[in-house]
This record gives structure tokens, sequence and C-alpha cells, in this order.
């Protein structure tokens, strides 16, 4: 079965209007409630490349937006199995297109994949949405979703449309999960690298809380998390992990300075407890980049991808 005729059978994927920018709630009904119509998946310019692939700057349309991206094309015809790159937190005053997963961009070119990152709305040539710093994310999810969307519909003859995977990071990896909630079956595999919590009040705790400025614009739209339980709990993806249909493998550092290994265990005891095929890789004294695993944990996704993908 195809990936369309199965999303067809589950009811999961809508097409028939452009989603807005964001949803106006923050929650993760009000996000599922959207439609998503990612497109236009387009080849803008040539970047060079090695003798292993070509790179080149791409976007594609995310409802309203047009977002930038890196694509890492292997050399040869194919069709090559994608997949979709989401970065971790950088300001986005300072980011630059691409930036971020350079290990993984280029490790999945040479062996195979076609590599496509993308910059997510306000980031490098993206789009601008002012409403993406109180969207606890899901501006961004909306991003990778669409991106999901754009590979699946894409004519362009070297990509293979059947076999898609998602690779998160840090933030990257918490917007992984609210996309994979939000539209199951978009990906068929998941992966993620020292990921947010799936509970959106630790890291609102953790990053926003004692950012004056951007609590306030939080807690006046929502409440806090004291005052409004049920409405943070809907904006966790851990919510809804009764949706979720990929299989997913996790790598956490236990000595990682940004994301506790401790909301990692979290999001696995709550995926598995729904029954879902997750997997948490953990790293002993490892911290939140992998400069000493790397090696091991890229060897795992070569096997899960081969695994999942067909490859």
């Amino acid at each position: 079965m195809t990936w369309l005729a199965a999303v067809a059978v589950s009811g999961s994927l809508g097409f028939s209007s452009p989603a807005a920018a964001a949803p106006a709630d923050p929650g993760i009904p009000a996000a599922i409630a959207q439609v998503y119509d990612g497109r236009d998946l387009r080849i803008r310019k040539y970047l060079g490349g090695t003798s292993a692939y070509t790179r080149h700057a791409v976007s594609y349309e995310s409802g309203d937006l047009t977002i930038t991206g890196i694509m890492n094309k292997p050399r040869g015809k194919g069709p090559f199995p994608v997949v979709v790159l989401a970065h971790g937190y950088i300001d986005p005053k300072v980011y630059v297109t691409g930036q971020g997963f350079r290990r993984e961009q280029d490790w999945l070119a040479r062996n195979g994949y076609l590599a496509f990152h993308i910059d997510y709305r306000n980031h490098a040539g993206s789009d601008k949405d002012p409403t993406a710093d109180t969207s606890m994310r899901l501006g961004y999810a909306a991003d990778v979703i669409n991106a999901g969307l754009a590979v699946r519909e894409s004519a362009l003859p070297f990509i293979d449309n059947e076999r898609l995977a998602l690779l998160g990071r840090s933030m990257g990896g918490g917007v992984a999960f609210q996309a994979l909630v939000i539209r199951p079956g978009v990906f068929d595999a998941a992966i993620t690298y020292a990921a947010t919590s799936s509970n959106t009040v630790d890291n609102f705790n953790k990053w926003q809380r004692y950012n004056n400025s951007l609590a306030r614009a939080i807690i006046a739209k929502y409440g806090s998390p004291e005052a409004a339980p049920e409405v943070w709990r809907a904006m966790s993806a851990r919510t809804y992990f009764a949706r979720v249909t990929e299989p997913i493998l996790m790598f956490h550092g236990t000595a990682d300075e940004s994301c506790d290994i401790a909301w990692a265990r979290a999001t696995e005891a709550a995926l598995t407890g729904a029954g879902k095929d997750a997997t948490l890789v953990e790293y002993k004294n490892a911290g939140h980049y992998f400069y000493g695993p790397w090696g091991n944990t890229i060897k795992r996704v070569d096997q899960f991808l081969s695994k999942h993908l067909g490859v």
C-alpha cells in the first residue's frame, strides 16, 4: 500500500484549503484541526558539491508561507529516499540557511539519502510569522509537516516519494514529536537527537519562564502552567502519543547539559506505554552534541533507516 493510500484509510491528512501561518490556539487539537498542504518543492540554486553529492538551495510552500532550505542530493539518477532535517534552536538573527546537522547532511548524502534541511519560518530566507515565538513551536511543526507533504507530492525525478524519514535535533526533536502527533502518516520513520521535552511545561520552565518579556506574553495569552494546567497539557505532544504511527529511534546523553536525560526517559515511557515502537539509546556521560559517540549513533541510524525505508 502506498503512503497516500494508507493515509486515506486512516483519515490522517487533509488537503482542501491552505493552512494558516500557525494555529491561533497553541493547543495540539487546534493544530490537528488545520489543513496542511505542503507543496511546490523547488530547486533554487546550485551551491556546489563533492564527489558524492551536489548541494542546492531549495524552497517549498507551507500554507501561506515560503520556507527555504538546503538539499544535499546524491550523485546519480535516483530516485533517492528522503530524510527531512529539523534543526535545533539557533537565534534566527544569526542563523544562516542550512545551519546545523552538518555531519548528518554529509553522511546521509554520501550514503544514498537525499538530505532535506529546512530553515523554519523566520529563519534565513523563509517568510516571517510574527506569532512564532508564542505559538509554542507549532508553526515550526507545520513547516516540518508541510516539508514532508511537499516531498510526497513532488514531481522531481530524483525524489523517492514513497520513502521518507524525519530527523530532529534538540528543539527540532521536540518539533518532530509535535509533527508526528499532529499528522501521523506523513513520515515513515523518525529519529531524534537530544530532544527537548515532549511536555511543553518542561521547556517553558527552562527557556521561557525567565525571559521576562516573552514569558509575560505567553502567560497573558494562555495563562501560566499553574493557573491553566489543562491548556498546557493540550500544548504537549506527550498528551497525544496514542496518535503516533511511525517507529521512533531516540538518542540522548546522560550528561546532556541542555536537555535533561529525564525528559527522554519520560518520553520513551509515554510512547511505549501507548503501545508505540519507540527506542531510547542512552550514551553514558555524553553531552548535548554527541562529540564522542556520534560515530556509533550514525551506525544505528543506518540500520534503522535501512529497516524502515527498505534501503
